[in-house]
């Protein structure tokens, strides 16, 4: 196996593996006119910019993570400071329940949706985005300045939270590519984060300026780029049917060449009543499928340890 990226954040499990099923009332019952608000409001997409997630969806997907059980369960994701719950810390369940509510986890921002790279725009398919929403994320500060990030996919209508990651990767690559008027977007192939910016991909992490160079490329040219890197390696081809999908680590050696394969992972089921997929619990630990991004064979986003 070859090392695919370096550990840079803990992650709890998905929920959903807990058994920790959490649906906001207020979803379940989603006025459907609201779904037409979008936070583009009716403005024409820039070339190649993913299709924006409504407003009122997001605002959904907030209220979800406000939900007393979501911020203890994030809570003792604080006090256990990436400890998985098959170890025993040194203190008992009463401390560590009274260390998760020192805690005291509150919302930090806006949830913000988060894009992944299309399968379609890697095929070349005129007209495709460069990336479309994969799930949305929230981020969530402890009283001792720890942040994590709760993420969130909708499900026959409702919300649901499905992961909680150490870090604010999402959120905070997210403001800063709004702040220059761009959409942030990953590639989670290679662990890179981008900006889409009049019409160029510019790197916004260390993976992505390996991959494009400080300066980025146009969009033109990543299409090639990433079409080389994963072309071969979509929905229905050899590839996908041997089920090899291991994951793509850059060539240290020449910057944006083909790299082994990685750990392997399963295939991530999409949602196909909503925009944003569902994610699995194995796109939940890290290992997500290109599947689930709609691009084919299996990835990682993130090399984290479980601990929930």
């Amino acid at each position: 196996m070859t090392e695919f990226s370096k550990a840079r954040r803990t992650a709890v499990t998905a929920l959903l593996a807990a058994g920790l099923a959490l649906v906001t009332a207020q979803a379940a019952h989603a006025d459907p006119a609201a779904h037409a608000d979008t936070s583009a409001q009716g403005a024409a997409p820039a070339q190649g910019a993913p299709e924006p997630v409504p407003a009122a969806d997001l605002a959904r997907a907030h209220s979800a993570v406000q939900d007393p059980t979501v911020l203890d369960k994030v809570g003792h994701f604080f006090a256990r400071k990436g400890v998985p719950p098959t170890r025993q810390l040194t203190i008992g369940a009463a401390e560590e329940a009274k260390a998760a509510q020192d805690e005291a986890p509150r919302l930090a921002g806006d949830t913000v949706p988060v894009y992944t790279l299309d399968a379609g725009f890697v095929a070349g398919t005129p007209g495709a985005p460069v990336a479309k929403a994969e799930f949305t994320a929230s981020k969530v500060v402890a009283a001792d300045g720890q942040t994590a990030s709760v993420w969130t996919v909708r499900q026959g209508g409702a919300w649901r939270v499905v992961n909680i990651a150490s870090g604010g990767d999402e959120s905070d690559y997210a403001a800063k590519a709004a702040d220059g008027g761009g959409t942030a977007f990953r590639e989670p192939q290679v662990n890179a984060w981008y900006v889409l910016r009049d019409g160029r991909v510019l790197p916004l992490d260390d993976e992505a300026r390996r991959s494009v160079g400080a300066d980025g490329v146009s969009l033109a040219a990543y299409q090639k780029l990433v079409h080389q890197r994963y072309g071969d390696k979509l929905p229905g081809s050899t590839y996908d049917r041997e089920g090899r999908g291991g994951g793509y680590r850059l060539d240290a050696a020449a910057e944006g060449g083909p790299g082994a394969a990685a750990q392997a992972a399963p295939q991530a089921a999409a949602d196909h009543d909503s925009a944003i997929p569902a994610v699995t619990a194995a796109a939940a630990l890290g290992a997500t499928a290109l599947a689930a991004a709609g691009v084919g064979a299996g990835a990682v986003l993130r090399r984290r340890r479980a601990i929930r």
